[in-house]
């Protein structure tokens, strides 16, 4: 909180900061381009002039940066990215290398003819070449997309046929658990059907990358694009895009959301400082991939010049100790990762404290879906009892946090510490009124610097204003049920849309996970509403340890524990063993795809998800569903 305690803001209390940050936008928010040191011309006095819309908001009108300088501010022989594969091999690039690896890049992508407006794309692992190409088209001006090689033929031509990229970036393949998966056979199938691809350049992952190439175009091995030069940073307004992240789809085709790069930069310059407290002599990790926003979050911790560790492969190599392992080795101080993989450690009966010394550890970040009160001790004794304990959450949607930490904040478990500061984020029942210890709507009633340009391919911006302006004209609404507690902290119950709503009584998903995930005999659960005489009812569907039976005694004690800790009404009225549930790429469980297959509705999108095999457990219940 160096940016309260230095300019006097916040009082005796965080919460007085954060009231005064939302109450004065006008002057908060050019104070934290001022206290970071912002690269870039002097803002405007006044930030922001307000649109009909969010989305029509301009941020810091007249200022020029580029967001790739404030990234590669350091050029110095200190370790950038740390970079592991599953084998345990390690790559390190210095902030020098990494600073001259992108002036290469993006001198061959200015040869190629990219520049302000065009798009890239990249098919990648969560390998250091990703990010120098991501910074590379940033110093130029053009607009990037990621996805990570996981993504199948069709969700890739998804999502890059949106944008119509220039430039594709890709690999020969990469390896999982194991196993090495070459993917040029479906780099060939992409370029066949996205036209606008010119040049291909290929990172040879594998080591094999001349056969089986496109003929069809100019083919580049990533060593050879470009040639040495000086880096130049193209000066472009505050609101100038900078890349478009997809939606998940799970609710039908991608939304290609575009973002402003100012609003990135600052955004997750005040995220990672305020609320994280991360320092140059940090080193920093999360689990992700490049398909998720968390990566492009990681990617901006650059601008604070730590050193940043980058895992690809599969956590759960050496039953996840692996990803321990490095952090040991590398000292890591910042954590992230996610509730399903701290489920599957404990469910295993790991606990990494016991094999590593994890006691530069000082901060676990979790995302994805809510962390949950028993993860809380889980991580106390199984990863490090001092370590403060964040969970976070926002979204693609605006490449940043809602709800989030605080290093001056006491940890309540099952609660997110604080809202986001600078943001005007309440909670809605539903009659639009803001309430306090009640469950309802997240919110946010004033504009943000990461409130999204639009969508791609949405020029009136009808699709934007009905996927956040519908519910509450003219004011963000986000989909998550949660409650604003009277001390501060956020509490998540779920997405809107998987809301329970047995006999009129709106119960969040996370309410039944929370006293179900704790149950040896479950490993996995997912709990949607059936349509039933007029009503709905809820149904639980569990995924069994090894060697465990569903019988009457077990439903009876799943259904005892969720009366006794829940309520009544929280009790699923079936419970069904199911051998693998649905997620998304990120680890997020699809209710709404598993409630309309249940319900005998189609699903729009199943590329979208991990595992869409896992739908087909969900198909021909009708007899078990209809007792």
């Amino acid at each position: 909180m160096e940016l309260a305690r230095e300019r006097g803001f916040c009082g005796d209390s965080v919460s007085s900061l954060y009231s005064w940050s939302t109450t004065y936008p006008q002057i908060f928010w050019p104070l934290v381009w001022e206290f970071y040191g912002v690269i870039g011309s002097s803002p405007a006095d006044f930030p922001f002039i307000l649109g009909k819309t969010f989305a029509d908001t301009c941020w810091f009108p007249g200022a020029r940066l580029n967001i790739a300088e404030n990234l590669l501010r350091f050029d110095d022989e200190k370790e950038a990215l740390v970079s592991y594969r599953e084998d345990g091999s390690r790559r390190v690039l210095t902030y020098a290398e990494l600073r001259s690896e992108t002036a290469r890049v993006a001198e061959g992508l200015r040869q190629a003819g990219i520049g302000e407006g065009d798009r890239v794309a990249a098919l990648m692992p969560n390998i250091p070449e990703t990010i120098i190409f991501y910074l590379a088209a940033a110093s130029i001006g053009a607009i990037c997309s990621t996805a990570s090689t996981d993504f199948g033929v069709a969700g890739v031509i998804e999502r890059f046929g949106q944008i119509a990229p220039r430039v594709l970036l890709t690999v020969d393949g990469y390896s999982f658990k194991g196993k090495a998966i070459p993917i040029l056979d479906r780099v060939a199938a992409i370029v066949s059907a996205v036209p606008s691809i010119e040049h291909l350049i290929l990172v040879p992952f594998l080591g094999d990358y001349k056969t089986n190439l496109p003929t069809n175009l100019h083919v580049t091995p990533f060593d050879s694009f470009g040639s040495i030069a000086n880096i130049s940073f193209a000066q472009l307004p505050f609101d100038a895009p900078l890349c478009v992240l997809f939606s998940s789809g799970t609710t039908g085709k991608p939304k290609g959301i575009i973002h402003r790069a100012g609003g990135v930069l600052l955004e997750h310059l005040k995220e990672h400082i305020l609320h994280g407290d991360l320092r140059r002599d940090d080193t920093i990790f999360y689990q992700t991939t490049c398909g998720w926003m968390m990566w492009n979050w990681l990617v901006s911790a650059l601008a604070i010049g730590p050193r940043i560790v980058l895992y690809e492969g599969s956590p759960l190599i050496n039953d996840g100790l692996s990803l321990f392992e490095i952090a040991e080795r590398e000292k890591v101080t910042i954590f992230g990762t996610n509730p399903k993989f701290l489920r599957l450690l404990e469910s295993n009966h790991k606990k990494p404290i016991e094999i590593f010394d994890l006691s530069t550890i000082r901060t676990v970040l979790s995302t994805g879906s809510p962390l949950l009160p028993d993860q809380y001790d889980f991580i106390g004794s199984a990863i490090s009892p001092k370590a403060q304990i964040c969970s976070i959450s926002g979204g693609t949607d605006i490449v940043g946090c809602f709800a989030l930490g605080c290093p001056d904040l006491p940890v309540i478990k099952g609660e997110l510490q604080m809202r986001s500061i600078g943001l005007a984020v309440e909670v809605w029942n539903d009659s639009g009124e803001p309430v306090v210890g009640e469950r309802g709507e997240l919110v946010c009633t004033a504009p943000f610097p990461t409130v999204p340009l639009g969508f791609w391919n949405d020029p009136d911006g009808t699709r934007f204003t009905a996927a956040y302006f519908t519910r509450f004209p003219g004011v963000w609404h986000h989909g998550d049920y949660v409650e604003l507690t009277p001390e501060g902290g956020m509490i998540f119950y779920g997405r809107s849309d998987a809301v329970l709503n047995p006999g009129g009584v709106r119960i969040g998903t996370a309410e039944i996970y929370r006293e179900v995930e704790h149950i040896p005999f479950v490993a996995d659960c997912i709990a949607v509403g059936q349509r039933w005489n007029s009503d709905e009812r809820i149904i639980l569907f569990v995924v069994l340890t090894p060697g465990e039976k569903l019988t009457d005694s077990r439903r009876e004690e799943i259904r005892s524990a969720i009366r006794k800790n829940a309520s009544p009404f929280h009790v699923p009225r079936k419970i069904i063993a199911v051998p693998e549930i649905p997620r998304t790429r990120s680890g997020k469980l699809v209710e709404l795809a598993v409630k309309q297959t249940i319900n005998g509705e189609a699903v729009k999108n199943r590329e979208s998800l991990s595992n869409p095999e896992a739908l087909d457990n969900f198909v021909g219940l009708q007899e078990l569903l209809e007792e």
